[in-house]
């Protein structure tokens, strides 16, 4: 069975993230070692290319959600100032009660973005070190197959080097995985002070002045 090449696409997308990514401080193997790699060996790079896409999607979409929820937090507060104008304006007992509570879902639904967008930081950090890791891994897969074709350069790479830098980078992420499980804990009590206020504003309003979304 004849195996096709690898997409010029690919092949491309690998030597832009050797690019981005070699300043990172891992070792990696030089491209001019793997210059004469026949294209039947490059498709076993394939994989390796392709998680390391996927972790750049994920750091992506984490920034993402961070400059989201920025925009929240800014219409959040905005919210809240006009929450503590209707306070002021209130006419009545009864407008003044809704308002305050307004006020108060207001403010904790502040709070629970701040919590949130901390979350969210600490997320982007986690897919920053994924991207790292599977950088690394990428390494590893590129040696071992420049290796196993005995390509010039590749025999004064140390493979346990490579090994020992992927070890080291996904016992960084296991930690700042549990980091992240411990922090989404603490914001789910401020989740719950939200919920309740806006349980509070619900029921005084028949549903009518607490969304369930996030605005």
């Amino acid at each position: 069975m004849t195996l096709g090449r690898p997409t010029q696409t690919s092949l491309v997308g690998a030597a832009l993230f050797a690019l981005t990514l070699g300043g990172c401080g891992l070792k990696h193997v030089p491209n001019d070692v793997l210059a004469k790699l026949p294209y039947e060996a490059k498709i076993e790079l394939l994989e390796s290319e392709n998680d390391l896409a996927v972790a750049v999607d994920r750091r992506d979409e984490a920034s993402a959600a961070v400059g989201r929820t920025k925009d929240q937090i800014r219409r959040a507060r905005d919210r809240a100032s006009a929450a503590r104008s209707e306070v002021n304006q209130a006419s009545d007992a009864v407008s003044k009660e809704i308002a305050e509570l307004a006020l108060l879902e207001a403010n904790a639904r502040v709070e629970w973005l701040r919590a949130q967008q901390g979350q969210n930081v600490k997320e982007e950090e986690l897919a920053e070190k994924n991207v790292t890791c599977a950088y690394a891994r990428y390494e590893v897969a590129r040696l071992a197959i420049a290796r196993k074709a005995k390509l010039e350069g590749s025999e004064k790479l140390d493979p346990e080097k490579f090994d020992q830098q992927l070890k080291d980078c996904e016992a960084k992420y296991a930690e700042l995985k549990e980091r992240l499980k411990l922090s989404d804990e603490a914001s789910q009590a401020v989740r719950a002070e939200w919920d309740k206020a806006k349980a509070a504003l619900a029921k005084k309003t028949f549903d009518a002045r607490a969304s369930p979304y996030v605005e």
